[in-house]
């Protein structure tokens, strides 16, 4: 009840405001960069013999960190050994490049071990990356994400909306989000404006110790005393909500069991009750996916595995790489040419590299970006069905597809195939998953690849998902040579299946 679980900086310095013009005014605490590598040397040796899969990837990439900054330091003075932790005589600035890619690699893996450690060494990383570059969006997405965490809803929002206004594609629909985070603000203050209201008597409560006056209207209750307990409960939720070191997880119990107790009650009018469980069930929904325009996704179709079947059956398909190559090629009017284009998560757009249509988008399910370009048909990919659900429900934008694989076409190498991990162990890309079973159902005269280098080339997609490294969860020599295998023809740009 009431614990405040902001933690202190690990580097010791006390918090300053750091604002950008026309920005509104964020605190963070100045790190320096031997401070946080020093802390993450440390942490590095917290991890020795951890058994958890979160906790031994944070440890390599925590290995990887120290080994790049011991790689991009300057040199020691003469005289002086050489350390892998060294302290600079100076500041220093260059938080940049491979640097900064760690940094921030460490801070989300961090982020997602979940512990008050891990959260205060994200929290860290992003202070000492928002200390040298204040603009960075990555810097500001960790650290809205981390305040998630943490419960500071206010600081949350403050950072999601600086990212919001250093970006132009919201691929991870951040503005959604933060919406449904401010509504969620505005509900619970309706819900305990309302309680008060009811309670007259709960505002003498409010000025005390929440986690106290809790405990005794707790007690109260369980004694039948509820005259006494009600404005007691309402009191301690009031002093929790004006008390900023709140962790807004504790509020929502809180107000989750007065909720339990008034409904086991049952008693009196059960209009206000039934008001009081409206606002809160509307501030959690709005805090879990953000405002949904349309619940019933805009009027979309659901295409199965065999309706898709039917869709491509006989037409010719291209699939069109998010690669260099492709982006600094002259095939735009070849690939309109094809019956079916089909384009992946983050592509980009350049008429007379890339060709003008795209009719089928598969996406994973994990960000947004182009889920609101206009396809006809839309195959979102991922592992788990609930995430898989979740994301559908957060990120579709209604109108933007006609047509919506179902679950049957959710995860093609795994599900249809039944290819499990003894076999190709790595996760499946989207290309690899859509060119599967566009391979598994054989009903197309021209499947065509255009620009699958594999990433050789280096990759062309949005602005926005360019400062997302490729990631390794994938094996892409192994996509590779399953293309290769089959291929029928391979030249400079186009590898043909069939």
């Amino acid at each position: 009840m009431g614990r405040k679980r902001w933690p202190a900086p690990l580097n010791g310095d006390s918090p300053a405001t750091e604002p950008a013009a026309g920005a509104p005014e964020i605190r963070i605490s100045p790190a320096g960069l031997d401070a946080c590598v020093r802390a993450c040397a440390a942490h590095s040796g917290k991890l020795v013999g951890s058994l958890g899969r979160r906790r031994i990837e944070l440890a390599e990439k925590l290995r990887q960190l120290l080994a790049v900054h011991a790689v991009t330091e300057p040199p020691a003075a003469p005289g002086r050994t050489a350390t892998l932790l060294r302290r600079s005589t100076g500041p220093r600035s260059a938080v940049d490049g491979e640097l900064l890619d760690a940094l921030l690699a460490v801070g989300n893996k961090a982020l997602e071990c979940g512990y008050d450690d891990e959260l205060r060494l994200a929290l860290l990383i992003s202070d000492t990356v928002l200390t040298h570059r204040k603009g960075s969006r990555a810097g500001w997405r960790l650290r809205a994400r981390t305040l998630e965490a943490l419960g500071d809803e206010p600081g949350t929002i403050d950072a999601y909306d600086r990212y919001l206004a250093l970006t132009d594609d919201d691929g991870f629909g951040i503005a959604a989000k933060n919406t449904g985070l401010r509504v969620g603000r505005e509900r619970v203050a309706q819900l305990l404006a309302l309680l008060e209201r009811e309670t007259p008597g709960a505002s003498m409560y409010a000025s005390g110790p929440a986690t106290d006056v809790w405990a005794t209207g707790l007690a109260l209750h369980d004694l039948g005393d509820t005259e006494g307990a009600e404005p007691r409960l309402v009191g301690a939720l009031l002093a929790m909500d004006r008390d900023s070191g709140t962790a807004l997880p504790d509020l929502q119990e809180a107000i989750g069991l007065y909720l339990d107790l008034r409904i086991a009650a049952n008693s009196g009018d059960a209009s206000p009750l039934r008001e009081l469980a409206g606002l809160y069930a509307e501030q959690r929904r709005n805090r879990m996916r953000g405002p949904v325009a349309d619940p019933t996704f805009g009027g979309v179709e659901w295409l199965s595995l065999g309706e898709f079947r039917n869709q491509i059956a006989g037409k010719s398909i291209c699939l069109i790489a998010n690669s260099q190559s492709v982006g600094r090629g002259s095939l735009g009017p070849e690939i309109d040419a094809y019956d079916l284009v089909v384009r992946f998560n983050s592509y980009r757009i350049d008429a007379p590299a890339t060709g003008r249509r795209t009719d089928i988008h598969a996406s994973i399910h994990k960000h947004g970006f182009n889920w609101d370009q206009r396809v006809t048909t839309r195959l979102v990919f991922g592992g788990i069905s609930g995430d898989w659900k979740y994301s559908l429900r957060n990120r579709l934008v209604p109108g933007a597809q006609r047509y919506l694989g179902d679950e049957s076409l959710r995860w093609p190498l795994r599900n249809i195939g039944q290819i499990g991990a003894s076999v190709w162990p790595s996760i499946p890309t989207s290309g690899f998953n859509m060119l599967w079973l566009l391979d598994f159902l054989d009903v197309s005269p021209t499947l065509d690849l255009i620009g699958f280098d594999f990433y050789e080339s280096g990759a062309y997609r949005l602005q926005e998902a360019m400062k997302m490294p490729i990631t390794s969860v994938h094996e892409y020599t192994s996509e590779k040579a399953w293309v290769m295998e089959r291929a029928q023809s391979v030249s400079d740009t186009r590898i043909s299946l069939r």
